[in-house]
């Protein structure tokens, strides 16, 4: 019972720093996404009018740097969080090394031989 619980406890702390580590990397990178787009006014591009991008205020450059940042951080949080681990726990049983991290009530059940009725078994 112990050991159980402090699997599941691993498990719950690996899955979760795993989803928020991903999500965070992937949105700071996607912040560069906005930048990509839009520019502010500033003195490199003569205040706007030399600018071959979108010139928004740095108010508003703030609010959708960080507005992408967040929704593309939680999407990749959930797709870590849920769709891999699935495949984590479709994976594990499979392998020599990793079979100790899947339950015995998570292993698949072996199929018990059909036995006709009124014939004994040894």
């Amino acid at each position: 019972m112990k050991l159980k619980l402090i699997r599941k406890f691993l498990e719950y702390v690996y899955n979760n720093y795993v989803g928020n580590f991903l999500g965070f990397v992937v949105a700071m990178a996607s912040s560069r996404l906005v930048s990509h787009y839009f520019t502010t006014r500033s003195i490199r591009n003569l205040w706007g009018l030399t600018a071959h991008k979108t010139v928004i205020n740095k108010h508003t450059y703030t609010n959708l740097e960080w507005a992408i940042t967040i929704v593309i951080g939680f999407v990749v949080f959930e797709i870590v969080s849920k769709w891999l681990t699935k495949k984590l726990q479709q994976l594990l049983p499979k392998y020599k090394f990793t079979k100790w991290m899947v339950d015995a009530d998570d292993k698949p059940a072996e199929k018990a031989a059909v036995v006709p009725a009124g014939v004994v078994q040894d």
